[in-house]
C-alpha cells in the first residue's frame, strides 16, 4: 500500500509539472538569436552600427540610430515579463505588441500597440495603426473626434498611476498580459493600464531604440488562457 501511495504521488506530480505552461526566454543572455533589427538609417548607410547589442549578459538598446528589434516569431495569448532600466540619463523607449507591417508610421514604427517606457510615462498605450479601448476613454484620451491610430490623431492613452517607476538606475519590471483582444499591464506590481477590443490579437514583439540607452536583463513569455486579477 505504501509503495502504491508513493507511486500515485509521483504520478500526480508528473502530471502537474507537465500541465504547467512552459516559459519561453525571448532573450538568451548571449546573443540576439530569434530577433532581427529594423533600423531605417542603416538602409541608407550600411556602415552604421546596429543600436542593439548584448553586453554583460544584458540586451542593450543604445537609442540611436532609431529603430526596432523585432522577434522573428509571432505570438498570441501570453504573459510577457520585461525587466529594464535606463543606463544613465532617462528618456524614451517602448515595447511593441502585436507588431506586423513595418514602418507604417513616420517611415519608422511598425503597426502595433506600444506599451510606453518613456520616463515618467511608462505604461501608456500608444496606438500605431492598431487601436484599443479603455473604460474611461474620453477622460484619458481626450475628445472622441481626435482619437485614432494614424498621423495627426490622438494615439496616446495615458496610464492609470503616478510614481510606479523605480528611480533611475534601478530595475523596473513590466508584466504584460495579452489574451484575445485584451491587454493588461503592470509596472512594478501596479496595474497601470487595461484595454480591450484591440484591433489585433497576435503578432511580433518589438523593443525600440528611441534616443535613450536602455538595458534589459530579462524578456520572458509564458502562454496563458486567462488574465490575472
Amino acid at each position: 500500500m505504501k509503495k502504491l501511495m508513493i507511486a500515485l504521488v509521483l504520478f500526480t506530480g508528473n502530471i502537474l509539472i507537465k500541465a504547467q505552461p512552459q516559459k519561453i526566454s525571448l532573450f538568451n543572455g548571449k546573443d540576439l538569436s530569434g530577433w532581427h533589427a529594423d533600423v531605417p538609417k542603416m538602409d541608407e548607410d550600411p556602415a552604421l552600427k546596429t543600436p542593439f547589442l548584448v553586453r554583460k549578459g544584458m540586451l542593450v538598446s543604445l537609442g540611436t540610430p532609431m529603430g526596432h528589434l523585432i522577434t522573428d516569431k509571432q505570438y498570441k495569448n501570453y504573459r510577457l515579463q520585461v525587466e529594464y532600466r535606463f543606463a544613465s540619463t532617462p528618456g524614451n523607449c517602448g515595447i511593441m505588441l502585436h507588431a506586423s507591417k513595418p514602418r507604417v508610421f513616420s517611415k519608422m514604427f511598425p503597426q502595433s500597440i506600444e506599451v510606453q517606457m518613456m520616463h515618467q510615462n511608462a505604461g501608456d498605450f500608444y496606438c500605431i495603426y492598431e487601436d484599443i479601448v479603455v473604460p474611461d476613454m474620453e477622460t484619458r484620451r481626450g475628445p472622441k473626434e481626435k482619437w485614432g491610430s494614424t498621423e495627426g490623431k490622438n494615439r496616446r492613452i495615458p496610464n492609470l498611476t503616478d510614481n510606479s517607476e523605480k528611480p533611475v538606475g534601478e530595475w523596473n519590471k513590466f508584466i504584460i498580459e495579452c489574451l484575445g483582444r485584451e491587454i493588461k499591464v503592470w509596472l512594478n506590481d501596479d496595474l497601470v493600464n487595461h484595454g480591450f477590443d484591440c484591433t489585433a490579437e497576435m503578432g511580433q514583439i518589438g523593443v525600440q531604440a528611441e534616443g535613450s540607452e536602455v538595458e534589459f536583463r530579462k524578456i520572458t513569455l509564458v502562454p496563458i488562457t486567462k488574465l490575472s486579477e
